[in-house]
């Protein structure tokens, strides 16, 4: 049945494509869309308005305390709100893989080649399709000019001096993240051109990956049996589709680089803003068979003739000396940078392109600080960068290549794996690099300790890791304005500790400092209408701040709820720790962070009501699970709460710390006793311990505290906290129902599920499916043994995000069975390299028993 899906979905998305050309050297493994490919069906995002009969009576106070928060956010401070409940994005179903190394800002290319998503200045998104940005082809034989197009479907009102709309049934997209590639066909020239996008986003690599730069490598065959003379030109506008393009003061200016025996030429165009200002540059390797020529400035308005015609009379720009002279305001500016080469009758030649951007000096909101990028360590903080980035990156990109082929050889060659398995794997990881994400370094007066220093059970000013790797965010979702929201990164962390685990570790640091700190300012919270602290003493903070203020230094930009207390948050801190130390084995990162896990399980004893070893819940689930009510010891929390007593076991045990260790296991024998009185049914585990109605539900991540364990290397003999058979049935109980009795079993794992077999419809959250939670479920099915369910419940989000919906290089926190979907570009699927660590968990086991 999977395999029959799988051909059927591929085959849909290609379906308009009516060439036979595949392309340059074009991979197998990956999502491949043909440009003409219409999607069925159009979602809406989950409003305010989409709350449900049932539960709007108990969110009357959080609607109009929002109402009023997003009145005074909006109308009266404009800015955005960090969640904007009336204003969510619009689902375009455009999106491709990203432009750009991790930390440096991102441009994203739609997978019909538009530039059409910018996140330049950090951590704020704008979604603008910027028409002028494009690739042209010009064909010549024997000196004439014989085919030139815009390789572009639209056909839009401006620049009609153009030859647009270039028939989408002769071209195919092909993502494999950090590469893609475009194949066009063009029509009637027996000429196949393939653009190949490359951005250095290479693991275990932490110079090369922070920088803003991509190449476009075109490859060109020609299949005549004449010589040809082919150019392409590249055009950009000096700006990212906003206002301040047209503020004026913006210009261009030609630049030839050499150095190392290489040359690159391009033109940069330097963005004069008041806040953030940067340089854009578009270039090309200098080859003696290549010609490389420019337009420094042409205005990107009416049908801009002349720019097409000096390209069509000889196939090369006019290439003037000198800077454009500033813009006026209300008028914007763009530049062209073309190349040109000779391909043989039956022959093959290609072309380099690099696009680059250097905002070296950031702020955010606030105004308050200036932060360093990442790659200013190795290109200078004076915004003179450009030409340099481009000059490595088209020096550099077949080395960039040949790592991540590497990498990803192993999976991709791996039969046993599912091809939807491996497009997902890669291509989920975009959100590493378009999540809004900075990269900085450490400033010299920056202190991430919280003031209490290492003797006295706190952390070192500045951490090694920090000072060397610098320090990471990135946003809960592009629509939900937080950074390093950590209830999220508990499940999208996988990646990071697996592929950059420097970047993990130092994110880990930063919160282990501001567990310590606290910021007693009262403020109201939305959903209770009461004030509280805005952060307490030996709590994990829900994230480290907005973007649109002061990221690290105020930290819980979350006002829904009072996140003083989350239970979760301080449990995820310490399995995360150990998850950390089992994959990195960092000796001197296990004894800083055990002082702070100490620390933080201590103050969640207060919530063993009845001195049974078990935290109890009230209200709130939790900070992930936050709009379902919980009473009493659930499913979620007391399952991570006995996971992390294990943990601890285990941690005193390393640091030979023997009168820890029995306090913790104390705790934690009476802990799991208690876990399986109170919830376990004969089946699986209760929601909760209440007795309520809706207590018995089926909850889908029931079992994350023994997921944690089993990445961990623990779950077993003295490590042990759940009954094997127990989690068997459970995760049984969760496929049968959850998986297989929704929606066909064709879209994943619901979140919550009757033991009827139909949705818990009790909460906003309840009937959502969450595809971080089910990549995180697949992988606790496959260390369990059940990989055949473990890989069909995943399969059905990736079809239904990128197959079904639309929603590649987007993918949304959550969806319901019909009609809606939550928070575009979310941060949880990362989380699906938690399954591939689970395979490779379980194939190390059964080649140890082997």
């Amino acid at each position: 049945m999977t395999s029959e899906w799988s051909e059927k979905s591929t085959a849909d998305l290609m379906s308009r494509y009516v060439s036979k050309e595949m392309g340059y050297n074009v991979p197998k493994e990956g999502w491949r869309i043909c440009l003409a490919h219409e999607f069925k069906e159009k979602r809406k995002p989950f409003q305010a308005k989409d709350v449900s009969l049932a539960n709007i009576w108990g969110h009357i106070g959080l609607g109009v305390r929002y109402l009023k928060f997003w009145y005074k956010k909006t109308q009266v401070e404009k800015k955005a709100p960090f969640i904007d409940m009336f204003g969510a994005q619009p689902l375009r179903q455009i999106y491709g893989a990203p432009l750009g190394g991790i930390g440096g800002g991102t441009i994203t290319r739609g997978w019909r080649g538009e530039f059409c998503r910018w996140q330049l200045n950090p951590g704020m998104y704008h979604y603008k399709t910027v028409i002028p940005n494009q690739f042209t082809v010009c064909l010549r034989r024997e000196g004439k000019t014989v085919y030139q197009q815009v390789l572009s479907v639209e056909r839009p009102p401006t620049l009609q001096g153009w030859n647009w709309g270039y028939c989408g049934e002769y071209a195919f997209y092909h993502a494999l993240y950090p590469r893609a590639w475009t194949v066009y066909d063009l029509p009637g020239q027996n000429v196949t051109l393939t653009c190949r996008q490359i951005s250095p986003v290479i693991p275990h690599d932490y110079q090369d990956s922070s920088l803003p730069v991509a190449v476009l490598v075109w490859d060109i065959e020609n299949k005549n049996e004449y010589d040809l003379e082919v150019s392409i030109m590249f055009t950009m506008v000096n700006g990212s589709g906003q206002k301040d393009d047209k503020c004026g003061g913006h210009w261009n200016e030609p630049f030839h680089l050499e150095k190392e025996g290489e040359a690159v030429s391009g033109v940069l165009l330097h963005h004069c803003t008041a806040v953030n200002p940067y340089t854009l540059c578009i270039a090309a390797r200098e080859q003696s068979d290549r010609e490389i020529s420019h337009q420094t400035a042409f205005s990107p308005k009416g049908p801009c003739f002349s720019l097409w015609n000096d390209l069509i009379d000889d196939g090369r720009l006019d290439s003037p000396t000198g800077s454009s002279p500033p813009t006026v305001k209300g008028e914007k500016v763009a530049a062209a940078v073309a190349v040109g080469c000779s391909v043989p009758a039956q022959g093959h030649n290609s072309l380099e392109f690099c696009l680059a951007w250097d905002m070296p000096k950031i702020t955010f909101g606030s105004r308050e600080k200036e932060h360093m990028r990442r790659y200013t360590r190795y290109f200078g903080t004076k915004g003179d960068a450009s030409p340099s980035l481009s000059h490595y990156a088209l020096t550099h990109y077949k080395q960039w290549e040949k790592s991540i082929e590497e990498w990803q050889r192993p999976i991709l060659q791996d039969s046993s794996l599912p091809s939807w398995y491996k497009s997902a794997l890669f291509n989920e990881l975009y959100f590493v690099v378009d999540g809004g994400t900075v990269w900085t370094e450490i400033m010299e007066d920056v202190d991430i300790s919280g003031g209490i220093r290492s003797e006295d059970g706190g952390l070192p000013a500045q951490p090694t890791v920090i000072k060397e790797y610098g320090r990471f965010a990135y946003l809960e979702g592009q629509e939900y304005r937080m950074y390093n929201t950590y209830d999220v990164h508990f499940y999208a962390s996988f990646a990071l500790i697996m592929l950059w685990p420097k970047l993990a570790l130092s994110l880990q640091y930063d919160i282990a400092g501001s567990v310590v700190q606290q910021d007693l300012t009262e403020r109201l919270h939305l959903m209770s209408g009461q004030y509280s602290p805005v952060k307490t003493k030996n709590v994990v903070p829900h994230d480290i701040g907005d973007p649109d203020d002061e990221p690290w230094v105020r930290v819980n930009a979350y006002l829904i709820h009072d996140t003083a207390h989350w239970k979760d948050l301080n449990l995820k801190f310490v399995l995360q720790v150990y998850r950390d130390f089992h994959l990195t084995q960092d000796r001197q990162y296990l004894q800083d962070m055990w002082p702070i896990c100490q620390a933080v399980m201590e103050s969640e004893l207060k919530f063993d009501l009845d001195g049974d070893g078990l935290i109890e819940n009230s209200g709130y689930a939790d900070q992930t699970y936050d709009g379902w009510i919980v009473t009493g010891p659930s499913a979620y929390c007391g399952g991570m709460w006995v996971a992390s007593l294990c943990v601890m076991c285990k941690m005193a045990r390393l640091l030979d710390s023997e009168e820890l260790y029995r306090h913790y296991k104390d705790l934690l024998d009476r802990g799991s006793a208690a876990f399986e009185k109170l919830l376990w049914n004969g089946k699986y585990y209760n929601y909760d311990s209440s007795g309520r109605d809706l207590s018995n539900s089926v909850m889908s991540d029931q079992c994350a505290g023994h997921w944690f364990l089993r990445a961990s290397g623990l779950g077993d003999g003295e490590f042990q906290a759940f009954p094997k058979e127990k989690i068997q049935s459970a995760l049984k109980s969760v496929f049968d129902l959850n998986v297989m009795s929704f929606a066909g079993g064709q879209m994943g794992a619901v979140n919550g599920m009757r033991p009827e077999g139909v949705p818990d419809r009790s909460s906003v959250q309840s009937d959502e499916v969450w595809i971080g939670v089910v990549y995180g479920l697949a992988a606790t099915m496959i260390h369990e043994g059940m990989q055949e369910e473990g890989m069909r419940t995943a399969e059905g989000c990736y079809r239904t995000v990128w197959e079904k919906l639309g929603m590649a290089f987007q993918t949304p926190e959550a969806y319901c069975e019909k009609n809606i979907y939550r928070s575009l570009a979310y941060m949880r699927p990362l989380s699906i390299w938690a399954m591939q660590l689970a395979l490779n968990t379980s194939q190390k086991d059964q080649t140890t028993t082997a």
